[in-house]
């Protein structure tokens, strides 16, 4: 006769094991993100490295064709994936290489697929299991998300009010759909690359003008309050059918 308790054991260590392989993903990610700071990647992420090494980067471009958009668009989504710091200067030098138009795309692209990862693992290592134990408020709040959730994510994307990583990583706690994640974000990421990348195109000036003057080179040589305020515009233009939504239900219930 065969003993219940092994069999128990046995379903209950699988049981376990498949609890703990939902957090691989994230922790590869994580653990490459400890790498990448620990080996010091992060001195490439610098205007002053980007101002060093352009005319290298250029040639290599030049050179190498699709590969070198693909290594870039790659590179991208590592970055974005990890949530590595400054990862938005990968923006600017796609417009620098290669122009407004094509480095914002090739930005946008690289930026979607790696936000679509780092959803990925977080939705698979939290889920659900995070929500049902916060309950309450928020999620009464998940669910007015939801309800809107393309318009929501779009306005997200769309205004840099939140860190990147924060909306990468929250709408995976909030069962936002993938394939609405995915669309919303390339969507609401294209036109603020747009922006980045088309100053990526004049930066070459910028970096010689900086040069000249003897001081390193900082954000505030690229961005403007234009900027700024064009960015925010968009993103009330995309949150305006929710709201508009909500008005309307109360004036038709008064």
């Amino acid at each position: 006769m065969n003993d219940p308790v092994p069999a128990a054991d046995a379903a209950s260590k699988g049981t376990a094991s498949r609890g703990l392989s939902r957090f691989v993903p994230i922790a590869i990610l994580l653990g490459v993100l400890i790498t990448g700071l620990l080996l010091g990647w992060q001195r490439y992420f610098t205007l002053d490295y980007l101002a060093e090494a352009r005319e290298g980067i250029k040639a290599f471009a030049s050179q190498n064709g699709l590969l070198a958009a693909l290594i870039y668009v790659l590179g991208y989504a590592v970055a974005t994936a990890v949530a590595f710091p400054a990862a938005w200067l990968l923006t600017v030098a796609g417009g620098f290489v290669y122009g407004a138009f094509l480095g914002g795309t090739l930005a946008a692209i690289g930026a979607t697929i790696g936000a679509s990862v780092l959803f990925w693992a977080a939705k698979t290592a939290f889920g659900d299991s995070l929500r049902q134990r916060v309950g309450g408020f928020v999620d009464r709040a998940a669910q007015g998300f939801e309800n809107n959730a393309f318009s929501y994510m779009l306005a997200l994307r769309l205004a840099p009010v939140f860190p990147f990583a924060v909306v990468n990583v929250l709408p995976a706690l909030l069962k936002v759909p993938f394939s609405t994640y995915f669309i919303a974000t390339l969507i609401g990421i294209l036109p603020g690359a747009l922006v980045y990348a088309s100053i990526g195109q004049g930066l070459e000036t910028v970096l010689i003008e900086v040069a000249e003057s003897g001081r390193d080179v900082s954000i505030g040589d690229l961005i403007t309050p234009g900027l700024s305020l064009g960015l925010l515009g968009l993103a009330l233009l995309a949150i305006a059918p929710p709201i508009f939504k909500l008005v309307r239900s109360r004036w038709l219930k008064a």
